[in-house]
């Protein structure tokens, strides 16, 4: 199958709701945050529509499928608040481009690289996409980035071009990367370490769906605790990511040890603790 096929009457590109995949020109379009698209960057070939909504996407496919170039998704939405691609849906998205011949494009920047404890979040849901997208994690902190294509779409000499394309260096942190993970067996332990997170967090008062995958969590707060995030970082020198307007993300390394988790949730609890008797002295 030839790449151009694709863009044979092909113009829309599906996206979902609360989705982040970049700010660059085309991934920004993509982007469910209008704060961030500027005009340049809009066009009426990007759909959103409801993420996890099966029914949605197979009514879309159903009325415009012959126009349906891409599907992109993130296996968890980071930004959009550690919300979870369930099997069903990931597998339906793969039914539907496979029969409309539409390509599936997985956004594996957050998510991948073994932060679920697979390599790729999509992995979990047994679905292969046909491009998958890769950064962050490739370098550890060395800026990298790459993609992987199905082998039906046919690269051709010069398709791709970068100033920095090919950089020594920074393939050479990227082989560095991969190694280490394979030799300190990090995705097992991502695997393992956020499980013990996940199950600890569920049971302290305040916090409020907790969910997430390997070093990818996410729960929600109590109204009278808004401020936690700002106060771990002020007392307890711990820093979070955060999603508006309540919830709070943890995406530590992936050498992260129990021990190491152990002193995150004490941290936690302890501010947790504070927070609730201050309230109670205000209140009194």
């Amino acid at each position: 199958m030839k790449l151009a096929s694709f863009y044979n009457g092909r113009k829309k590109i599906i996206a979902f709701s609360k989705s982040f995949h970049g700010r660059t020109s085309l991934a920004v379009a993509v982007t469910d945050n209008p704060a961030i698209v500027a005009p340049v960057n809009q066009t009426e070939n990007a759909v959103f529509l409801p993420f996890n909504d099966e029914t949605a996407l197979e009514n879309y496919f159903n009325a415009h499928g012959d126009e349906v170039a891409a599907v992109i998704i993130e296996g968890i939405q980071g930004v959009g608040g550690i919300n979870i691609a369930s099997d069903y849906f990931l597998k339906k998205i793969r039914s539907l481009c496979t029969a409309h011949n539409s390509i599936f494009i997985a956004d594996s920047v957050q998510c991948g690289y073994g932060r679920t404890g697979s390599f790729f979040s999509h992995d979990h849901s047994g679905v292969k996409a046909d491009i998958y997208s890769m950064a962050k994690g490739m370098g550890n902190g060395f800026p990298v980035a790459g993609i992987l294509i199905a082998p039906f779409l046919k690269p051709k000499h010069g398709m791709l071009g970068t100033t920095f394309g090919g950089n020594h260096l920074a393939c050479a942190a990227a082989l560095a990367v991969i190694e280490v993970i394979e030799e300190e067996k990090l995705m097992e332990n991502a695997k393992s370490t956020g499980e013990f997170l996940i199950s600890r967090l569920k049971k302290i008062d305040g916090l409020k769906n907790v969910r997430g995958k390997g070093l990818m969590i996410g729960f929600d707060l109590d109204t009278n605790l808004k401020d936690l995030r700002k106060n771990l970082l002020k007392n307890q020198q711990v820093f979070t990511g955060e999603s508006k307007p309540d919830t709070i993300r943890l995406l530590p390394s992936l050498a992260l040890r129990k021990k190491e988790a152990e002193e995150f949730l004490e941290s936690l609890e302890e501010e947790i603790l504070n927070m609730v008797s201050s309230n109670l002295v205000n209140q009194a």
